[in-house]
Formats: C-alpha cells, sequence, structure tokens
C-alpha cells in the first residue's frame, strides 16, 4: 500500500502555540511526530495524557532536566513509535537489531536512554522505528574540540555521519600541533562516525592568523611539508578525510588558496581521502569582506568533496541580540549556494548554542554569554519566562530579570531546527553540519531520528 503524508497546522497566540502533526498511515495503524507548543498551566503528564505518549519518552526525547515546571512557548517533541519490542530473557542488542533488520546505532537512535546504559533489562520496552518510510536519507557532521565531555559526545554519536575534530594548526616551519585526538577517534569508531581530521590557520590566541595562512598558500616547500604531515597522521590514526577551515583570508591569496586547496584534493584522493571545506555565509559572488571574499563558492565547490555553507553567527558575542541562525538570512545563503555549488556536496551549517545577552546592547561593551539549547530552557524554567517564537527567524526567544538586569536569550529547538531541515529538503542538500556537538540537544537528535535515515558509512 502507498504511504500517504498528511500535514495539520494549529496555533493560538502567543508563542505563537503551535501543533504540528506528521501521520504516516501505513495498513490500518497511524504513527506520528508531534510538535506541540506549551500552554500556561499545562503539565508534561498532562500533555502525556492528551497525546496519549509517556512521560518518560517526552522527558528522554526533549531532554527536560526539571519536566515538572515547563515553560509556556516550549515546543515539545511528541513521538509515538511504529514498532516496538519488549525484551525477553536472553536478548541483546545486537540479537534484536538482526531480528528486526536494523542495526544497532539505529536502535540506540531510537532509544537514547541506552545509549550511556545499553544493559536490557526483561521486561524493557525497546523502540524499533517510528515510521514505515522516512524523508530521505541524510549525511550529519558534528565538530567537537579534544576536551568534549565523553558522555556528551557519546549521546551524539549514534546520530552523526561525520566526526570533525578541531583542530590541527600547524608552525611557520610545517610541523602540525595536534589536538589530543585519541579518546575521540576510539569513541567515533564505536559508533560508526567517520573520523574527520580539520586543519585551521588558528594560532596560540585562538584566532585565525592571515599571516599564517597566506605564507601556506604562497610556499610550496611548507604547503607540501604541511600536507605530507598531515597525511601521515591520517594513515596512522585513522582518519578518512581532512577539513580545511581557513577564515579570513585577505583578497590577494585568493587564487592562492584555490591552488592550495587542488593541491590538497589532489594528494588526498591519491590517498583515498576526501576533501571538505568550511565556507563563510555568502549571498552572491560580489560580497565584500575579509570573511568572504577570498571564499569562492563556486570553484571551491568544484574541487571539495564536501562543502560546509557556515550559515551561523548573526546574533554572535559581540553583536545585537537575535537570532543566531535567522531563518530568512540562512535561506538567502542557501539560495546563493546551491545555485553555484552541487547541491548534493553542501552540508548547510546548524548552531548547537544560543547566547544569553544583558541588555542595554551597547555596541563595544555588551559581551553575551555562549550557552547550549537544553541550558536555555532551564534558564526560562528558573526564571518563570514565556518563551516567544519570532516568525521572521523561526526561532525562539525569551526575556527574564536577575539581580536588577535585563537579560534576553537567543536560541535553538525542536521548532527552528525542524524550519531549517525544511530548507535542506527543498533544495535536496546533503545534510547538516552541527557547529558543536559539545552540548546536549536531544531534542534535535530525537527528530532526526523519527524523520530520516542517518547514513552511516
Amino acid at each position: 500500500m502507498s504511504n500517504i503524508m498528511i500535514f495539520l497546522s494549529a496555533g493560538i497566540p502567543p508563542a505563537p502555540p503551535r501543533i504540528f502533526w506528521y501521520y504516516q498511515i501505513t495498513g490500518n495503524e497511524a504513527v506520528f511526530m508531534l510538535l506541540y507548543t506549551v500552554q500556561s498551566g499545562e503539565s508534561l503528564y498532562q500533555i502525556a495524557r492528551r497525546f496519549g505518549v509517556p512521560p518518560q519518552r517526552i522527558i528522554l526525547d526533549n531532554g527536560l532536566a526539571n519536566p515538572q515546571n515547563l515553560p509556556v512557548g516550549l515546543h515539545l517533541l511528541l513521538l509515538t513509535p511504529a514498532v516496538t519490542y519488549t525484551v525477553r530473557q536472553g536478548d541483546t542488542l545486537s540479537a534484536i537489531a538482526e531480528r528486526f533488520g536494523v542495526t544497532v546505532v539505529v536502535l540506540l537512535q531510537n532509544n537514547p536512554q541506552l545509549i550511556l546504559s545499553p544493559t536490557l533489562q526483561v521486561g524493557q520496552e525497546i523502540v524499533i522505528g517510528f515510521t514505515a518510510g522516512k524523508r530521505r536519507q541524510v549525511a550529519i557532521n558534528g565538530y567537537a574540540y579534544d576536551f568534549i565531555q565523553p558522555d556528551t559526545l557519546r549521546r551524539a554519536l549514534p546520530y552523526l555521519t561525520y566526526l570533525t575534530i578541531f583542530g590541527y594548526g600547524f608552525t611557520p616551519e610545517g610541523r602540525l600541533i595536534p589536538p589530543a585526538d585519541g579518546p575521540l577517534l576510539e569513541l567515533a569508531r564505536q559508533y560508526q562516525a567517520v573520523p574527520v581530521m580539520l586543519l585551521s590557520s588558528i594560532t596560540g590566541s585562538g584566532n585565525f592568523s592571515p599571516q599564517l595562512a597566506s605564507q601556506l598558500f604562497q610556499d610550496a616547500v611548507l604547503q607540501n611539508r604541511v600536507l605530507a604531515n598531515l597525511l601521515a597522521v591520517m594513515d596512522q590514526k585513522g582518519y578518512r578525510g581532512l577539513d580545511i577551515d581557513f577564515e579570513f583570508i585577505v583578497e590577494e591569496d585568493a587564487e592562492a588558496y584555490l591552488r592550495f586547496l587542488e593541491n590538497a584534493a589532489s594528494q588526498l584522493h591519491a590517498r583515498g581521502y576526501f576533501l571538505h571545506v568550511d565556507l563563510a555565509p555568502k549571498t552572491s559572488g560580489e560580497q565584500k569582506g575579509l570573511l568572504y571574499e577570498a571564499h569562492d563558492y563556486e570553484s571551491i565547490g568544484a574541487i571539495a568533496d564536501f562543502v560546509l555553507m557556515m550559515t551561523y553567527e548573526w546574533g554572535y558575542t559581540y553583536g545585537p541580540p537575535m537570532a543566531v541562525a535567522p531563518l530568512n538570512q540562512v535561506r538567502r545563503v542557501v539560495e546563493y549556494g546551491a545555485s553555484v555549488v552541487p547541491r548534493e556536496k553542501i552540508f548547510m551549517g546548524l548552531p548547537n548554542y544560543g547566547y544569553d545577552w544583558i541588555l542595554p546592547f551597547q555596541r563595544g561593551i555588551t559581551r553575551a554569554t555562549a550557552i547550549g539549547n537544553q541550558y536555555a530552557v532551564e534558564i526560562a524554567q528558573r526564571q518563570g519566562a514565556a518563551i516567544q517564537f519570532d516568525t521572521a527567524a523561526q526561532s525562539p526567544w525569551f526575556s527574564y530579570s536577575r539581580d536588577g538586569l535585563d537579560h534576553v536569550v537567543w536560541f535553538e529547538d525542536v521548532a527552528s531546527v525542524e524550519q531549517k531541515y525544511n530548507l535542506m529538503d527543498e533544495f535536496s542538500l546533503l545534510g547538516g553540519g552541527y557547529w558543536n556537538v559539545m552540548r546536549p540537544f536531544q531534542q534535535n537528535w530525537s527528530f532526526l531520528a523519527a524523520r530520516y535515515n542517518i547514513e552511516k558509512k
């Protein structure tokens, strides 16, 4: 029988509260994913009863630290599985996966409680799948520093196609400056995430160095020494691709940068590795500014195997309060990028963080604090703040006062993530690239697992 997809929405101010239903009708059974906006006075248990979803499942899929006090305007992901299995004596995850024709990683995606505690209990209900037919397959890349908390990384890895480890630097003599990547590489292998090495021109000060980048582009001996050292480490440690993240390249080095990328691609491909390049968020080929001018989308798109369009940081540490990745601005970048770069090469950037600003904003003085998306919800809970949803940016925000100071917070949630993936689907992009996976965001991961087949190599 053919599948029928029905989409319904309803809204009541002020959040605006919304109910999004995704019905997948298979035979006589309808299963669904629902995004629901919490109303004033509602409890988790009332919502659970209303929609027939176990409270513990809601807590799990939404990463709720305090389920007793839901802020008004919070978007909740409610999932009802299509297929479940009750654990019997002697069952193992691998045996259950084999029985149902899925992988152990898919079981972990659908049952995040098993990621850190994989021991099965007799009588325990395991979700095998949420829908009979998902939208499509997507590739997911996540960036991480070497100081990530191991459990945070474990919670993300089942949902990642690639883990890009930030990052390797280099000296003017060509020596590599490595991160402590051993533990991350081992975890990536355990969860079938492809490890990707990252090279940047960031120095010990934590800033991108146009001067160091220029030396690399202009000096053939230095360039080949750095590439040889990178390839040796990739061979030794099991990296399967190289991510190039060079930002703030002077315009005069634009051509030399392209020649460097061609050289890197040639040497990587000869060893069976791929090249991934990070691109500043441009909306036209003529866009001016140090961040943009040397990032020639069309030329780089022809050289690289994959690119990341860094569609975030409109709202940033030193800027005025606004969404980190407003959908109206992200769309402009995607429209341009997809017109000059093969769409099957494009990862669209997704921010796994938000910012908390103290008001009034004073340019040159105000410095926003970066926070996790789940932590933003905890702030709203503690402060009794109602979460709003900006329709142009398609992003959540709220305001509160503490210690005599007014604050405003912009962050991401399952509703803003859903809109970004709608955009990816509209343009048939390869998938999403998360900057970064240093903070938990279970809503996002559970949404992905329910809606897409996540590519695993």
